[in-house]
């Protein structure tokens, strides 16, 4: 009996070292996709985006991590190469707050290998708080206004969006273990979101005197900001069809909380 307890414990020591807890920062870049943009990624989108998250390292090839993350989004149709898109005219900013859950899976043993890729995914909720700025250059939040008639009883199909939303994070990145103790790594995550109001553009426009005569003369210039006169109802403003998303990029460094690491 006492022989497979040794033998138990001899073949657990190293799986039990090895669970732990870790506190990762990751600092970064953000980027945007949505109605405002023709390519996913572009340089001029770049925002900065910083993530802390608090990791349960298994030692195995699962780990279960928590995180909080900031980005800053934008986007502005005087960037668009489409004519077509620059005469339309419209540009939003917004910040992100993030809290999300997701499992971190190694491709490699971490037992063996220092160096090794892995893949994550998970659930998330985020804030956001679309906003521009106007004529006089006054920065006014869009969500209010109801720029594509959101709220409106003429227009009972379109809801007001909520400022909080479910986002998906899926993503990979590559990490090595220093010292036995750190790890540094580099990371880049794609959030996949059910809201294509991230960007305040998602449909079509609607009547202006509707729209006017419920929210007021901001919601006009807002709502359409094309030099030419306003000619249709129903013309289209975004494409509904594809969902907005956003993209975190960075290097991060991972601290073991209470002791150093045995499990290398």
């Amino acid at each position: 009996m006492k022989f497979y307890l040794i033998v138990l414990l001899i073949f657990i020591h190293p799986v039990c070292m090895a669970q732990e807890w870790m506190a990762e920062v990751m600092l970064g870049a953000s980027t945007y996709n949505g109605d405002l943009t023709q390519r996913e990624i572009s340089l001029r989108r770049v925002r900065p985006a910083a993530t802390l998250n608090l990791k349960y390292n298994s030692g195995d090839f699962i780990n279960l991590r928590a995180g909080l993350s900031y980005a800053r989004l934008s986007a502005s149709d005087k960037n668009n190469p489409d004519p077509g898109l620059q005469s339309r005219n419209l540009s939003f900013q917004t910040n992100i707050y993030e809290l999300n859950l997701c499992a971190e899976i190694n491709i490699m043993d971490p037992l063996t290998y220092y160096a090794y890729p892995y893949l994550f995914g998970g659930v998330g909720v985020f804030r956001f708080n679309p906003y521009t700025h106007d004529d006089e250059n006054q920065k006014v939040f869009l969500q209010p206004l109801g720029t594509e008639g959101q709220g409106l009883r003429e227009f009972p199909d379109r809801k007001k969006y909520s400022l909080y939303q479910v986002c998906f994070p899926v993503g990979g990145g590559f990490k090595i273990n220093v010292d036995n103790r750190y790890e540094i790594g580099i990371e880049f995550g794609y959030r996949i979101l059910l809201t294509d109001y991230l960007d305040d553009v998602s449909k079509t426009y609607v009547s202006l005197k509707a729209l006017q005569e419920a929210n007021g003369p901001k919601a006009i210039e807002l709502s359409y900001r094309k030099k030419a006169p306003f000619t249709e109802e129903g013309e289209k403003r975004g494409n509904s069809r594809v969902k907005d998303s956003y993209f975190f990029s960075g290097i991060k460094i991972a601290i073991p909380i209470g002791g150093e690491r045995t499990n290398y």
